[in-house]
């Protein structure tokens, strides 16, 4: 580009207007339109459970996929929020950058559930890495700082063993110390739960495929796996 301007005197103008029309070809190359359901009456917890698990567990070759499990939980309590009687007159925050780390992240968790501006819940969630005693300790601070009624730990590898004892211990001292609840669990078996208490699991299917064919983060490998998964799903509905 510096020798197109200072040796051939190309107007930096042309040059400019060519990276742009390379950015859109770029970008329209990876975008992935997916597939809407074709018979959406008939998909089952089991069905869509079985898909998300294999979409999560897919070993991409490139980062961005522990974003997947926190859209769909954010396409979950966009549900919950207005159907449990828990969460009334609750919002949600709008999902911000999940390549922040724990520490330096200015939110309580991937996912906060505010009523009359004020923390109610949040949500952290892991999809390549175990419940350990350091993730609690992490939450302990953030719990302190932000004051949540409850705060969940979801892993889709479950609990790291060897610190389960320390993890139910620093799970009591915060709830003595500081009133709030902390849930540890699996990805998949929370969100088996919550299907169980919406009313329109297709509702859930919608917003997440929007999520993901949205979301900047994700690169075309994470939308294009799951558009293929979702083909496959219309052939056995």
């Amino acid at each position: 580009m510096v020798h197109s301007i200072e040796v051939e005197k190309i107007n930096p103008k042309y040059i400019l207007v060519e990276l742009f029309i390379e950015v859109i070809a770029l970008q329209a190359k990876n975008k992935i339109i997916i597939e809407p359901l074709k018979n959406p009456e008939k998909l089952s917890i089991l069905k869509m459970i079985n898909i998300l698990d294999r979409q999560f567990k897919y070993k991409y070759k490139t980062f961005g996929g522990s974003k997947l499990p926190v859209l769909a939980f954010y396409a979950m309590y966009q549900i919950i929020i207005d159907e449990v009687s828990r969460y009334k007159n609750c919002s949600l925050k709008a999902l911000g950058s999940h390549t922040a780390s724990d520490r330096t992240s200015k939110s309580a968790g991937d996912i906060e559930v505010f009523r009359e501006n004020v923390l109610f819940e949040a949500i952290e969630i892991k999809l390549d890495k175990p419940i350990d005693a350091n993730i609690l300790r992490i939450a302990k601070e953030k719990i302190i700082k932000y004051n949540p009624k409850r705060y969940y730990i979801l892993s889709y590898i479950g609990i790291y063993k060897e610190d389960e004892k320390t993890i139910y211990t620093l799970i009591e001292e915060v709830k003595n110390e500081h009133g709030c609840q902390i849930i540890v669990n699996g990805v998949i078996e929370t969100l088996k739960y919550y299907m169980r208490l919406i009313d329109n699991l297709e509702a859930f299917y919608a917003l997440y495929s929007d999520l993901i064919s949205t979301d900047n983060e994700l690169k075309s490998i994470h939308k294009k796996i799951w558009n293929d998964l979702t083909k496959e799903l219309n052939h056995e509905l």
